[in-house]
């Protein structure tokens, strides 16, 4: 939009902690012809941006209002239906999309000639257009980073300035709960040596010490992997990275991880999902329990934290499952756990596959990963959440955990396990307040096909 030569302002209304009314009035005197709202995550903040749509209508009642995302990327007619508020929705990729639509806004050109959006018609009849051509050159769009007017706001880590920059879009895998393949439709991937000098530059003109990189997959071609890390390590700038990586790659790229240590990465997510063989095949994982351990290993070999994605609910666990889950994954010896609950998704296979499921949080606000949204025969909520609790309280308090946390014989590595610890615990007393306040309804009987068919 800054590059068309349009006017924009960002205004972040999460990080700025921001009321309806101040949302409002931020609109009001900045006073734009289209209002745009996007997020993090994707369900959970639905209500979120709903609100910042609803504040925008009472600050100027002619603003068009485009809203895009996963979630509304799958849910579109229904958000038009049910929310006045929404004037426009754009699907899958944005950039774009949201180019042609303000250029035909401008032109008072027919929407119906956009690709890639939903919106009311003649009548107010809800038309969904021809899906957009997928992007096939990354390159060719950027982020608008002199819309940040804070730095300091974003911090992760304990490393101070924090910045989030995607390398890849899309997977090449097509695991059945996740549901990345389908949006992306295909891996792509961006100059290798193009991103890391859009890091350096992000560290030495605003600061930025600290890198989450937001692929889906960034290892998919090793090839182009070592390129990136290669030249993170050639542009020696003091920036620690973050990135999520299957398990899987990183036994295959061992000899690189000397290489990603020079390249500054810090901690690894890996998504081993669960230590079950059988619900590993029967989610289309494609790795194996051995393969998580000797990732773990490997990792700590190198000097790169571990932290390991658990899921629970895939199936409906007993009290036995839970007690093997807790050994296995302490057996992995991770240095950090995120524990957390299967989420569905409307455009999930596992979600068609597991349409009798019965739903027992209908808040969209805590559908993310850390509230237990789906009913179990063999164990309560309660019951659930307890293991689940006492799961990241075992694997965190053993005493390998918390010596390393103590007495890390590397310094550096010593103060963000210390980091990562406090914030976590933190997380945890916040979510043990909140489950007691607020439990989920365990007399529910809305199934989960019952739910999206509703929405």
């Amino acid at each position: 939009m800054i590059d068309a030569g349009h006017e924009v302002r960002l205004l972040d209304a999460e990080r700025g902690h921001l009321s309806p009314e101040e949302i409002e009035r931020a609109i009001a005197d900045f006073a734009p012809g289209v209002v745009m709202t996007g997020h993090a995550g994707s369900t959970p903040a639905h209500p979120a941006s709903l609100e910042v749509m609803r504040a925008a209508k009472r600050a100027l009642p002619e603003v068009v209002t485009v809203y895009g995302g996963v979630y509304p990327t799958y849910h579109a007619e229904d958000v038009l239906a049910e929310e006045p508020a929404v004037d426009i929705v754009v699907r899958g990729e944005g950039e774009a999309v949201a180019s042609a639509l303000v250029e035909a806004l401008l032109e008072g050109a027919p929407l119906a000639g956009v690709s890639g959006i939903t919106f009311r018609g003649e009548g107010g009849r809800i038309q969904t257009n021809a899906p957009a051509p997928m992007l096939r050159r990354l390159d060719e769009w950027r982020v608008g980073w002199e819309l940040i007017e804070n730095w300091d706001l974003y911090q992760c880590f304990g490393l101070g300035r924090a910045a989030i920059v995607q390398f890849s879009r899309g997977c090449p895998h097509s695991c059945a709960y996740c549901g990345q393949y389908q949006f992306w439709t295909k891996w792509r991937y961006r100059d290798p040596r193009a991103v890391a000098a859009e890091i350096a530059s992000l560290h030495r003109n605003h600061g930025v010490r600290f890198v989450d990189l937001a692929d889906e997959n960034p290892t998919s071609s090793k090839r182009l992997w070592r390129e990136f890390l290669q030249a993170m390590a050639d542009e020696n700038v003091p920036v620690r990275l973050f990135a999520t990586i299957r398990a899987t790659d990183i036994v295959r790229d061992a000899d690189l991880l000397p290489l990603m240590k020079r390249a500054g990465m810090i901690c690894v997510l890996m998504g081993i999902e669960t230590t079950d063989p059988a619900t590993l095949r029967a989610i289309r994982k494609g790795s194996t329990t051995m393969e998580d351990q000797r990732a773990v290993a490997l990792l700590r070999e190198h000097g790169i934290l571990s932290m390991l994605g658990h899921i629970v609910g895939f199936e409906e666990e007993r009290f036995a499952d839970y007690a093997r889950a807790i050994r296995q994954v302490s057996l992995y010896d991770p240095d950090l756990l995120n524990a957390m609950y299967v989420t569905p998704h409307r455009w999930s296979d596992w979600t068609a596959d597991n349409e009798r499921r019965v739903v027992i949080q209908r808040d969209l606000a805590k559908w993310d990963y850390r509230n237990q949204l789906l009913a179990s025969r063999h164990l309560s909520a309660s019951a659930i959440f307890c293991l689940v609790k006492l799961m990241e309280l075992a694997v965190h308090a053993r005493p390998r955990a918390l010596a390393r946390a103590l007495a890390h014989p590397d310094r550096e590595l010593r103060a963000h396990l210390r980091w990562c610890f406090r914030f976590s615990f933190r997380v945890w007393r916040a979510e043990v307040a909140e489950f007691w306040r607020s439990p989920p309804d365990e007399a529910s009987t809305l199934t989960l096909g019952q739910w999206f068919g509703r929405r």
